[in-house]
């Protein structure tokens, strides 16, 4: 993990192999750059000139741009990594001449990539305060990730760098209290969303079910976490139905994980239900040629409901908070659950099976109902849900959908807030009836058109009376196949890991409901 550390040395006089400073586009309109607070000691050693010689150089100040210089003459750091912030904000905004806190983000997680390899890297972004410093420090710490487990000598095979080891923020203030828990925060979070995306980019011949419990059960004895670990033999006492049936047709069984977060002082209580299928063939309903590939992804959800539920221990948060990992792996099989077949679920409810490959609502109904048993004050279920959602909303947008609506907006607003990309769906009530049975008490599928409404209504049909929940489908933006942006990898992103945890905080301080 890249180290994160606060600075007031003078940019000219650190020993680092890079600065890191900003520069955005002229707030006039013109095609002027404008140097970004933070970067004044960096722009003077270039005698005022820094924007001239990066327009030179063909720099525009676009958002993720990244330019390396040499570094004036008299600073010990050889190079200057200028990073485009986007179009600079104009006086008399409400935050002043501040930038956007996923500008700086953002910003700060594509300087460093870019600086995969260098052992020490001096930010000089603009850090107007404590919650500035923090955002950077989280977007730096998330840039820095790979993933090279796989990879010889643990480096990346195509350019041999290892991640940059060591962010320092300047303009910070080491001894202020506020800028030391902002520091502290983002490692806090950052480490445990790069550990939910560690497991996603895990081959599922390596995580199944029993090994991911097994990581689960690791972190919460070291952070002081209750965890219990139902095995197929606990399940099947008990009549997870759902789980079991999703994970009949694999020789590693399925398990249902609950990580207990408890504060004395807490005064809320959050469940998050996180789908876990840690390999999705589709099963019976096999997934096309094309398909597969990427689908040890598929347990993206527990992941981040792991996460958050960890980073919330170890931010110590006046907020009870109980994790549910409903983990199985989805393959054809003799033993496998077929077209047709009829579950009962935990909740005593049938479920009559029209397609395997819409397994994660299976898992999520048994864990959904057992989260309702605890009476939390609201339940927060994420999965990798449905392709109509990605079809909906795009490759980056995860879609939200909730009983209460007030809910619903507030966890939008929380997924903004830290720079997570969501949209509001409806649960339409005539979609309902599409899943209606002749032969159980409701279908596993109803209409095509709509199909993550669809998803979303058949949760909702096991969560408790008079309980408050939503419904997060993060299919689109769980796994990037495409070239790395900001702070997002290829691969594993650990979307929702921030939102859940702003709605832990938030409802810690009584700001949510």
């Amino acid at each position: 993990m890249t180290a994160l550390t606060l600075s007031t040395a003078a940019a000219s006089g650190l020993r680092a192999d890079a600065i890191v400073v900003g520069v955005a586009k002229s707030p006039k309109g013109d095609k002027g750059l404008v140097v970004a607070p933070g970067a004044e000691a960096v722009d003077k050693g270039y005698d005022g000139k820094l924007a001239a010689v990066l327009e030179t150089l063909g720099a525009s100040g676009a958002e993720g741009e990244v330019t390396k210089l040499p570094a004036p003459s008299g600073f010990k750091a050889p190079v200057v990594v200028a990073v485009g912030l986007g179009a600079a904000p104009e006086d008399g905004q409400d935050k002043g001449t501040a930038f956007d806190a996923e500008a700086l983000r953002r910003a700060a997680g594509a300087a460093a990539r870019a600086l995969a390899g260098a052992k020490k890297a001096a930010f000089a972004l603009p850090v107007a305060d404590a919650a500035d410093a923090g955002t950077i420090g989280e977007g730096a710490l998330l840039g820095a990730y790979s993933f090279d487990a796989y990879k010889e000598n643990g480096k990346n095979a195509k350019n041999g760098k290892a991640p940059l080891a060591e962010v320092v923020l300047l303009g910070g203030k080491p001894r202020d209290k506020a800028f030391k828990a902002a520091v502290e925060r983002a490692v806090a979070v950052t480490e445990e969303l790069n550990r939910a995306r560690d497991l996603i980019n895990t081959p599922p011949n390596d995580l199944n079910p029993e090994s991911f419990a097994a990581v689960a059960q690791a972190a919460a004895k070291e952070h002081g976490i209750k965890v219990q670990v139902l095995d197929e033999k606990a399940l099947t006492k008990g009549g997870y139905g759902g789980i079991l049936g999703v994970g009949a047709g694999s020789a590693a069984g399925p398990r249902l994980v609950k990580l207990s977060y408890t504060s004395s002082k807490a005064k809320k209580h959050l469940a998050f239900v996180g789908k876990g299928i840690t390999y999705d063939s589709g099963g019976i309903s096999l997934k096309p040629a094309g398909h597969n590939e990427t689908m040890k992804c598929d347990m993206s959800g527990a992941a981040a409901v792991f996460a958050a539920v960890v980073a919330a221990a170890r931010l110590g948060l006046e907020v009870n908070v109980t994790g549910w990992l409903a983990l199985a792996e989805n393959m054809p099989s003799g033993t496998a659950t077929r077209p047709g077949d009829v579950l009962r679920m935990y909740s005593g409810k049938t479920v009559e099976v029209l397609n395997t490959d819409a397994e994660g609502r299976l898992v999520l109904a048994d864990a959904l109902w057992a989260a309702s048993e605890d009476k939390p004050d609201a339940i927060v279920d994420v999965a990798t849900l449905t392709g109509a959602m990605m079809l909906a909303l795009g490759n980056r947008l995860f879609g939200v959908m909730a009983n209460d609506d007030a809910f619903r907006t507030a966890i939008v607003e929380a997924a903004e807030e830290v720079g997570e990309d969501s949209w509001p769906m409806p649960l339409p009530e005539h979609l309902r009836k599409g899943m209606d049975s002749p032969t159980a008490d409701i279908a596993n599928m109803g209409e095509r058109m709509g199909g993550g409404l669809v998803a979303g209504l058949f949760l909702r049909e096991f969560v408790g009376e008079g309980i408050t929940w939503a419904h997060l489908d993060i299919a689109g933006p769980a796994f990037n196949e495409g070239a790395p942006f900001g702070y997002t990898p290829k691969g594993g992103t650990g979307t929702a890991v921030r939102t859940l945890v702003r709605l832990a905080e938030l409802t810690a301080a009584g700001d949510l409901g």
